[in-house]
């Protein structure tokens, strides 16, 4: 049986782990992100699709064209940032499935299917988006995923050409605490689930 977590890393990963809107100002390596992307790409999807892409954004340059697709809430806190993730899905997943699933002709289930192309690539690259999320926060990083920006003219600015859509932003860094403002409930176990 596995381990359970300390509660130490179950704290860092979600009790005490907060959306953060202001950033200590401290770079974030390439090791760093690589690290994060090696956690992430672990988690589990249908048939191993795999379909999330990440774009990271550290350089002035690169934030400059982002910026007029944030909405006025989330440019001052993305702009800040010491790196912002465009988490995306890629239409063109299932080419890479003769590689990903191997014992069985997976690519043909959605060659020509746009619909099923879109709606796995879709789910699947946002349960991935999900395990970023927690992989950057295991190993050390806050977190700022959003909506709040025009996904078309992100996908022009970013993407033409490319098969990728954008799906979420994630800004990381180490956050400000006495920035935040305190935390919003929860729904509890019974206003949520049930058990049949």
């Amino acid at each position: 049986m596995n381990e359970i977590l300390s509660d130490a890393g179950l704290d860092q990963i979600f009790r005490h782990a907060r959306t953060h809107s202001a950033w200590k100002d401290a770079e974030i390596s390439d090791v760093l992100l690589e690290a994060i992307y090696d956690l992430a790409k672990m988690g589990p999807t249908s048939a191993n699709c795999s379909p999330m892409r990440v774009l990271f954004l550290r350089s002035r340059e690169a934030k400059e064209r982002l910026r007029p697709a944030l909405d006025k809430g989330n440019m001052d806190k993305t702009m800040a940032a010491p790196a912002t993730a465009i988490i995306a899905y890629d239409l063109e997943f299932y080419e890479q499935l003769p590689k990903l699933f191997p014992h069985a002709d997976a690519r043909s289930w959605f060659a020509g299917s746009s619909a099923k192309i879109e709606e796995t690539a879709w789910r699947n690259g946002s349960l991935q988006g999900a395990y970023f999320i927690i992989a950057a926060r295991a190993l050390g990083l806050d977190c700022g995923p959003m909506s709040g920006f025009d996904r078309a003219k992100v996908d022009a600015e970013f993407f033409d050409g490319k098969p990728w859509r954008s799906n979420f932003l994630c800004n990381l860094g180490h956050g400000d605490p006495e920035a935040l403002f305190p935390r919003s409930p929860r729904l509890e176990f019974d206003e949520a689930c049930q058990l049949l």
